[in-house]
């Protein structure tokens, strides 16, 4: 009974949205406004010829390749680094200062850098993407290193374990939720920045066709592109707490 309260509460406020959009738009714009051009009784119907008759499901999985890439790279360098500064005190006083000060650095200002060192195309998205994400995935992981109960490790020293065999059978069930909540954190930039990333002169992905929408002035599409990035990042959000609960 509490989850289905839980579930129309959610709905209602979408409900509510949706209903603000359509008042803006369809009820207090003057016809042939600009702002009529973004509205719900053309949005809705473009979204569903788009999905069902044009590239942009393809342009979406694209979008969708490149967030997977870029979070196998932060994963790849976040775990291992955020182990080490869990583990090692002097580690995290030595990297600390340095790590703060470029996370605080937007991704996007690298931009010119990435396409200047990377060049056009697949290179400086996967790049800026790593860049944003590596942070929550390195910081979570090692919070959950210094919040790990130490009788677990003793006990697995105690049981003769190797470093590996307390690192898969100790370390990392014991730092699963933190990871989860960082890579959760990490696909919500990666899927916030790739839209101006996929502006760098690529030829595909959701940014490069909302460019392509503004370009041709087909605002009905770039406002059911918009909704799209919405609904894909919300469904991805929901997958990972899912997963998320299911591994706790």
């Amino acid at each position: 009974m509490k989850s289905c309260l839980r579930h129309l509460s959610g709905l209602s406020g979408l409900v509510v949205l949706l209903f603000l959009w359509w008042l803006g738009t369809d009820v207090l714009s003057p016809k042939n406004s600009f702002a009529s051009r973004f509205s719900v009784e053309e949005t809705l119907p473009t979204l569903w010829h788009l999905l069902t008759g044009s590239d942009l499901f393809l342009h979406a999985l694209i979008s969708l390749k490149r967030i997977v890439v870029g979070l196998v790279f932060a994963l790849i360098i976040g775990v291992p680094v955020g182990l080490l500064i869990g583990a090692k005190p002097w580690v995290e006083r030595a990297t600390g200062p340095a790590f703060q000060f470029l996370r605080m650095i937007s991704p996007l200002s690298w931009m010119p850098i990435a396409v200047m060192v990377f060049g056009i195309g697949d290179k400086p998205i996967y790049f800026l993407l790593t860049f944003a994400t590596v942070w929550p995935i390195m910081f979570n992981t090692a919070a959950g290193v210094k919040q790990l109960d130490r009788h677990f490790l003793l006990v697995a020293k105690s049981l003769a374990a190797t470093q590996s065999e307390t690192l898969l059978y100790v370390v990392f069930p014991g730092i699963l939720s933190h990871m989860m909540t960082g890579i959760r954190l990490a696909i919500g930039i990666a899927w916030i920045i790739i839209v101006p990333c996929e502006m760098l002169g690529v030829s595909a992905g959701l940014g490069y066709f909302i460019l392509d929408t503004r370009d041709r002035l087909a605002y009905p599409e770039l406002m059911s592109t918009i909704l799209l990035i919405g609904l894909i990042g919300y469904l991805l959000d929901s997958a990972v707490r899912a997963a998320a609960r299911r591994l706790g």
